[in-house]
């Protein structure tokens, strides 16, 4: 195989990368940006008429010879999104994006119905939190009967663009465990939560047929080919979650490596050989998009503290990171609680951002400025402390996105987390690791099962030399102020819920 493509469909745009096979290596990238539907009452929403178009500039901005010789397609796509579809493939409203939290009475509605969260990790392994999609198509038959009865399929972002390049319709494992309507344990829909969204209709007609990671989903029908420049009938893989293609593209598909991505979210997890489920409902039990499964802990605000801050300061980011390298670490007792967009782990969708623990003494801009850097590393370090009471024990993490750009940021977060961060050589790894999904399955369907390891090894996504270290000298001050951060949320949850 010459070329790979990997599409990752994010919340700020859409990203086409062209992997080289032949010479290990990017090819050609490009990206186009979305817009969002923001509204006070919680509502996160696109149009997903964005996306085809923001696919077909991404496309069209790349070599049409190279386009012609990519020979497998894999598609990431932001976690959690509800795209529902009628029988000749109209989107019926726009799509509720992950960090929607205007659903939150839904989520409600169905914990309850269903018995509760503790019964919720029992039988299907995740809760029904406001960001997963069952509340999402609970919402929609709340508040467009009409529209909800011409539904077809009910399809996350990357199953919807699978669609749009296939005209077929499935799922895998890894996204669908986003939904909260999946049995994590067994790697199938459960029936009685499927039910209790509906008693009324059978809305497992709706759900497409689960297939496995490493299996090809369908071709590049004629129409897509005709749109995007690409050729006809080349595989599509499954596909997978963002955060599952990013553990492929940042090589974590083996025990004890993390993967961290500091974007609008804060995500952190790894990959195991058995489910993880957390009674602390901390980590969500994920399974990985490569046969296993993988305990994830997502924040909703990773870098909206620095932004809203730096903003605020009139800076720019290196200033900002300066401002937060002069402060002391620990920043003199400040802490943010960074739920600006609400939160999910902690799960307080109603949650607000907060600037405590100041005194007449401590009160400058450099300690708020590293309160906003240090806050949203405590937020991760929920889902390492997780993960440890777990049995899943980590030594080292590949760190991605926006924030990790920031050497300062790179260097607090080994330092609050007390491992080893590397910084990944390539910025987009859910693209990246997309394309590889599509190696490994026509290396499958050619030679038998390859495990997904043999294939990350042989294509060795490199990494960037920068590794930083944990500085011992600080380890007690930040678990002190760690164990402050936590007391705080405790004594903050009941303004909150």
């Amino acid at each position: 195989m010459r070329y790979a493509a990997g599409i990752d469909n994010g919340t700020q745009s859409t990203k086409v990368l062209i992997y080289d096979c032949e010479k290990r290596r990017v090819a050609a990238a490009a990206s186009s940006p979305h817009r969002m539907h923001s509204r006070n009452d919680g509502t996160r929403e696109q149009e997903a008429q964005w996306w085809i178009d923001a696919l077909k500039a991404c496309f069209g901005s790349i070599d049409p010879k190279m386009l012609g010789r990519v020979e497998a397609i894999g598609v990431s796509g932001q976690q959690h999104g509800f795209v529902p579809v009628d029988n000749e493939g109209e989107v019926l409203i726009p799509v509720k994006l992950w960090c929607d939290t205007s659903t939150d009475a839904q989520a409600r509605q169905l914990t309850e119905a269903f018995g509760g969260e503790e019964r919720l990790l029992q039988e299907a392994g995740n809760l029904m939190l406001t960001g997963y999609t069952a509340p999402k198509i609970r919402w929609f038959k709340d508040h467009h009967p009409k529209l909800y009865q011409r539904m077809r399929w009910i399809m996350l972002p990357h199953d919807y663009l699978n669609w749009v390049l296939t005209r077929r319709a499935w799922m895998e494992c890894g996204d669908a465990s986003g939904t909260g309507l999946l049995s994590v344990r067994d790697r199938c829909w459960h029936d009685e939560a499927v039910r209790v969204l509906d008693s009324g209709r059978d809305l497992a007609s709706c759900l497409p047929p689960l297939i496995e990671s490493h299996e090809i989903g369908a071709y590049v029908c004629a129409e897509a080919a005709e749109l995007f420049g690409i050729p006809e009938g080349i595989p599509v893989s499954s596909g997978g979650g963002d955060n599952m293609m990013s553990a492929i593209g940042s090589g974590v598909v083996t025990a004890g490596k993390l993967a961290i991505s500091m974007g609008t979210s804060g995500t952190l997890y790894g990959y195991s050989d058995s489910p993880v489920i957390d009674e602390g409902k901390r980590l969500a039990a994920f399974c990985s998009s490569t046969g296993g499964w993988l305990p994830l802990l997502c924040t909703m605000n990773c870098t909206v503290a620095t932004e809203l801050y730096r903003s605020m300061l009139e800076l720019n980011v290196k200033e900002f990171d300066a401002l937060g390298a002069s402060a002391p670490a620990g920043a003199q007792g400040i802490l943010t609680l960074p739920f600006f967009n609400g939160e999910r782990t902690p799960n307080l969708p109603r949650g607000k951002g907060c600037l405590v623990g100041m005194t007449a003494s401590n009160v400058t801009r450099e300690n708020i400025s590293r309160s906003a850097l240090e806050s949203a590393v405590f937020g991760l370090k929920l889902g390492l402390e997780a993960c440890e009471e777990n049995g899943f024990q980590a030594d080292s993490a590949v760190i991605t996105g926006g924030g990790a750009k920031s050497p300062i940021w790179r260097q607090i977060t080994a330092d609050i987390l007390g491992i080893p961060v590397t910084l990944s050589a390539y910025e987009e790894t859910a693209a990246l690791g997309a394309a590889l999904q599509a190696v490994w399955a026509v290396s499958c369907a050619r030679e038998g099962y390859v495990p997904i390891a043999d294939v990350c090894i042989s294509h060795d996504p490199a990494y960037d030399a920068v590794k930083h270290i944990p500085d011992a000298s600080v380890r007690e001050l930040y678990d002190a102020h760690y164990g402050e951060y936590k007391r705080y949320i405790e004594a903050l949850t009941p303004l909150f819920t």
